[in-house]
């Protein structure tokens, strides 16, 4: 019987946001998209194109909060108490130069060396279930593998977008339920791997949580207060967003769905 992890079994670490606040005369905010418009021009597998996205959070008052998405998917953001919104635009995009600078190292490329690393601690977390330690058809560890060989040449921050949309399947109960319809872990992963993260996936998924909440009044409420925490604990950290912050907003959105848009803490 295939067995879904009850937690993702690999997550992409990031680097701690530990230096100068110093930009020694670098305008890191023009040095990010060049170096992502260099790797595009090498010939990097980037599915929609070499632009960085910023996002400012909207306040009448500091500190100002904004995240930049890479190319690939990875999200990060201001982690200092930012007077300005053109400070906050420069703090994100401080974690995501240096982030993806180190991305460069080949230890962060999908390799077989790579590969069998991951796939080792991936099998470790099942803590002796021997059902799934195996390599598999129908294992999450079996599937692991195939997501990453088929992935195989790509960077760390690069695969972050698919990683991402697996993260939050398992999040949202849409594996699951993809099991309960005999779909298999292979069948699941072909078909994601060929979908970017898009609104209409979200918005399937904030439906999903509209259903929740008509089932359980309040249960929209406390995972969007929860979601929000563990999003503002990991941007003061200097962490990797994207699955944090998605979940966020999907959240938001089905919240905003329900109410005509106000706002959970107004």
């Amino acid at each position: 019987m295939m067995v879904y992890p009850e937690e993702p079994i690999w997550s992409i670490p990031h680097i701690p946001a530990l230096y100068d606040d110093g930009d020694y005369g670098v305008n890191v905010v023009e040095a990010l998209q060049e170096f992502w418009q260099m790797k595009a021009a090498r010939g990097a597998d980037l599915k929609n194109g070499a632009l960085v996205i910023y996002e400012s959070i909207p306040s009448t008052s500091q500190p100002y909060v904004c995240y930049v998405t890479l190319p690939g998917g990875s999200c990060f953001g201001s982690f200092q108490n930012c007077p300005t919104k053109a400070e906050a635009r420069r703090s994100s995009a401080k974690i995501a130069l240096m982030n993806s600078v180190f991305n460069e190292h080949p230890s962060r490329r999908i390799s077989d060396d790579f590969i069998e690393k991951a796939v080792t601690e991936a099998r470790a977390s099942f803590k002796g279930d021997q059902n799934q330690e195996d390599d598999g058809p129908d294992t999450g560890i079996g599937a692991f593998r195939f997501m990453l060989e088929t992935n195989k040449g790509r960077t760390m921050l690069e695969f972050q977008e698919l990683m991402t949309v697996f993260q939050l399947l398992h999040w949202n109960g849409s594996l699951k339920a993809m099991r309960e319809r005999q779909c298999s872990r292979q069948e699941v992963v072909a078909h994601y791997s060929n979908r970017s993260l898009d609104d209409e996936m979200r918005q399937q998924m904030a439906l999903d949580w509209i259903e929740r909440e008509h089932e359980n009044p309040g249960l929209l409420s406390r995972e969007l207060a929860i979601a929000e925490r563990e999003l503002e604990t990991a941007r003061l950290a200097g962490r990797e967003l994207r699955f944090p912050k998605e979940k966020k907003d999907i959240l938001q959105m089905a919240h905003n769905q329900l109410t005509g848009g106000s706002n959970i803490n107004s």
